[in-house]
């Protein structure tokens, strides 16, 4: 008798795992919702810089998405060391995605400074966040429904313009989840000092604000000498990134620029913290054109 059951328990194991085997065949069959790319603005992207990622799905005809799914990217080295990631939800929402018509959006994202330069690779998926569930996608997979989309070269940090952090900054601050996440709060008033590209640029500035804190928010000017070259309202709780132009004669004749970040009101932490803060700022970069 146990001999019998120890059969009957092996048949049973055999059923199991053969049902499991095809229904997981039948879902590595399912057809692809999209096809997906992704192109950079530039092909050589310093560390430390902000690039511009435009993704693009092409919806598959027929193809029915029932949930908001996830875009996971994953930048690799030669080795499938992962560099960084940027994870997100398309905008729009894949639940509103319709078949045949195609889905484009960009995001800016700076380059973390991790200790590699080369080729680097970008592989993306859509997978839903309760379950883990992956779609199938119309691109070369490289491994479970990962796929490969782009590849491009990550250069020293030396190629940007540094920029010195003089009069106004707080210590730099690293969070404690995320070692690539650093912050400085800016004084009433905070210089910036680089130098001059003596063309036309980009100022990118990548902020946050106390918005439960000030009403109306705090305004913001941003000066060079005395030029105010753009204000704004700190109105972002979340990271929020701004570009502002500057021009190659708002920059002067000088062989240094400075740039300067003026608060209109600050606070104090409090609970032992008496430091005077303005705005938090995650980056800033001054790109030539």
């Amino acid at each position: 008798m146990p001999r019998r059951v120890s059969v009957l328990a092996c048949t049973a194991a055999v059923a199991v795992l053969a049902l499991s085997t095809s229904c997981s065949r039948k879902s590595d069959n399912q057809p692809p919702v999209a096809t997906p790319s992704l192109t950079l603005n530039h092909d050589r992207v310093p560390i430390g810089s902000p690039v511009k990622l435009t993704y693009k799905f092409v919806v598959a005809p027929g193809a029915k998405i029932d949930r908001n799914y996830w875009v996971f990217v994953h930048v690799l080295d030669p080795t499938g060391e992962q560099l960084w990631t940027d994870d997100h939800l398309p905008e729009p929402a894949t639940s509103v995605w319709k078949p045949g018509e195609t889905i484009e959006y960009t995001r800016t994202v700076f380059v973390p400074n991790y200790p590699y330069i080369g080729e680097a690779t970008v592989r993306l998926g859509l997978y839903d966040q309760p379950t883990g569930n992956r779609l199938t996608l119309n691109a070369q997979e490289v491994s479970r429904k990962e796929y490969l989309v782009t590849k491009f070269q990550l250069l020293p940090q030396t190629e940007n313009i540094f920029l010195i952090y003089k009069e106004g900054w707080h210590a730099t601050e690293v969070a404690a989840d995320n070692a690539t996440s650093e912050w400085q709060w800016t004084k009433k008033t905070a210089t910036i000092s680089f130098k001059n590209p003596k063309r036309d640029s980009t100022f990118y500035l990548e902020y946050d604000a106390r918005i439960d804190l000030f009403t109306p928010p705090q305004q913001v000017a941003i000066r060079i000498g005395d030029q105010t070259i753009a204000t704004f309202a700190a109105d972002s709780r979340q990271r929020k990134l701004l570009m502002f132009p500057l021009t190659a004669a708002q920059f002067g004749s000088g062989d240094m620029t400075e740039l300067v970040l003026d608060v209109d009101r600050t606070f104090s932490p409090g609970g032992g913290d008496s430091r005077t803060l303005g705005i938090r700022v995650f980056h800033a970069f001054v790109e030539p054109k």
